[in-house]
């Protein structure tokens, strides 16, 4: 899968006390629990829609960042060094989102004597921008999409760039992600106007109007490679996540490993991600995104697309097939650690699928739906994890994006794994709000994708039709796994929903007594 262990002479580990997460949410409670196996003191910080959160009550220490708007609070990144420096901790866990990627930040972590659990600020500004990253690419000798490597300076060189490549083309924000800043534009006619509204988005999302622009491949699918490097310039890749299933640009369903990459392509991507890692001496964990090209034969050609200097929403399909604690990982190589192991340990087992459960009315545009859960059950049992950053009586602020948890399935295969998904789905019952898992029925009960037939347009395609026109394909096998699953649930006490609400008042409680905390 590619990868480089160079000799290493170890100098002092640098042994991390206590460590504050710069989140909040499921990701804030996952570095938590990490940080607790290593006997890590943590510190949480909180918005005023986030004092009775979890991940308040389940950290040792807790400080207030200011009113609800992230723009009051997560990504006020003085209130958050002024925190650690009262809480006394010595290094800062950013997550993702927020300021996760924001090299201003990493750099001022490491001016006020923190330890920043990721990337240094420079080989985030290397590879976290668009354009520097595919610029790198070339340098590097890794196969990207055809396009510009520098931002666009007017609507002329659009054109230019757009005539030389041929429509369709996509404009994307150099700074951004999250499918902001971006359009497609399949003639020249629609240029003009795609253009003012790609930099007037990323403008408003990023505080950069700067856009790119990169040919639009014919229904592709989107691979992604983890890697993880440490801080001897030793780096490895752990395979790859099928990230396909996306809506407008955002993923919605990933899975690892891909059911089309060969042994030989995850190899020869793996190759490719490390060399562009260490072409910009990046460290800590990272991922690196691709387009396969569905126009030729399932696996063969692939194209850099960009790098994510941080850890992925999904990094938890990756820690299923590969039995490793990528966030405990983190901590390990920012005291100093090598890589305790090299490219050849690496192994996958089985197949993980992780859907992204979000507060929305997915059958009315997708509009999200804040309000209070009144009632929540999680499914349980072999090959089931739950990342949840919310409990019975929780308030679902409107202020922040609404995911919920995330659900992953692992199974022997991608058969095994698909229906034990559909079991666990099944088991997740929330009252209160709207949330998402009706479309993950609808998916995974598709033909097509339980065919693995799929690529980046394929859940837009699927949503076009009508709900019943493409029901009852799941087949046999996996039905009559998810049926069993479902049963096994059924059966468990039926008091399930009570001692949820017992959890969630115990929560508040717990919650309160950081209300006296700064």
């Amino acid at each position: 899968m590619g990868g480089y262990n160079p000799p290493v002479s170890i100098g002092a580990i640098r042994p991390l006390r206590k460590i504050l997460i710069a989140n909040r949410g499921e990701i804030a409670l996952r570095v938590i629990r990490a940080c607790r196996e290593l006997g890590k003191a943590t510190v949480a910080v909180y918005s005023d829609a986030d004092r009775g959160a979890l991940h308040v009550a389940a950290a040792d220490e807790a400080y207030r960042l200011g009113p609800a708007p992230a723009s009051e609070s997560y990504l006020r990144a003085d209130v958050i060094l002024d925190a650690a420096r009262r809480s006394g901790a010595d290094a800062i866990h950013p997550g993702y989102g927020f300021l996760s990627e924001n090299a201003a930040f990493a750099e001022a972590c490491v001016a006020a004597g923190l330890k920043f659990i990721g990337p240094s600020g420079a080989a985030m500004r290397a590879l976290g921008s668009k354009t520097l990253a595919r610029q790198a690419a070339d340098r590097a000798g890794i196969p990207r999409v055809p396009g510009s490597v520098t931002g666009l300076k007017n609507l002329d060189e659009a054109r230019r760039v757009a005539g030389e490549i041929g429509y369709p083309v996509m404009l994307k924000a150099a700074a951004g992600g999250g499918g902001k800043g971006m359009r497609m534009v399949h003639a020249e006619a629609e240029l003009a106007s795609a253009f003012a509204a790609a930099a007037s988005e990323a403008e408003r999302s990023f505080g950069s109007g700067e856009v790119y622009l990169e040919k639009l491949l014919v229904r592709p699918r989107h691979i992604e490679i983890q890697l993880l490097a440490d801080e001897h310039g030793g780096c490895i890749s752990l395979g790859e996540r099928e990230c396909s299933v996306q809506r407008r640009h955002q993923k919605v369903i990933e899975e690892a490993p891909s059911a089309v990459v060969s042994a030989e392509l995850r190899a020869r991507m793996g190759e490719a991600a490390v060399r562009l890692a260490l072409s910009a001496g990046y460290t800590n964990a990272g991922t690196v995104e691709f387009l396969v090209d569905g126009a030729g034969s399932p696996g063969e050609a692939f194209y850099f697309l960009e790098m994510n200097t941080r850890l992925q929403v999904e990094h938890p399909v990756t820690e299923l097939v590969t039995g490793l604690d990528l966030v405990r990982l983190q901590i390990e190589v920012a005291e100093g650690r090598p890589l305790p192991w090299t490219q050849a340990d690496v192994s996958l087992r089985g197949h993980a699928i992780e859907c992204r459960i979000y507060a929305e009315d997915w059958e009315n545009g997708f509009m999200p739906w804040p309000g209070r859960i009144t009632s929540l059950t999680e499914p349980q049992g072999p090959g089931i994890r739950v990342d949840s950053g919310v409990y019975a009586g929780w308030m679902v602020p409107l202020e922040y994006d609404p995911m919920l948890a995330k659900l992953i399935a692992h199974g022997s295969t991608r058969e095994a794994a698909v229906a034990r998904m559909l079991g666990a789905l099944e088991g997740y019952k929330v009252a209160g709000i709207k949330t998402n898992v009706g479309l993950f029925r609808r998916i995974l009960e598709d033909g097509e994708f339980c065919r693995a037939e799929i690529d980046t347009g394929w859940l837009e395609r699927l949503l076009d039709q009508p709900a019943s026109a493409k029901q009852g394909q799941v087949p046999v096998e996996i039905a009559a796994i998810a049926a069993a699953y479902f049963s096994a649930q059924a059966s468990r006490s039926t008091g399930s929903a009570k001692l949820d609400d017992a959890e969630g008042e115990s929560a508040w409680a717990l919650a309160g007594r950081h209300e006296g905390l700064r």
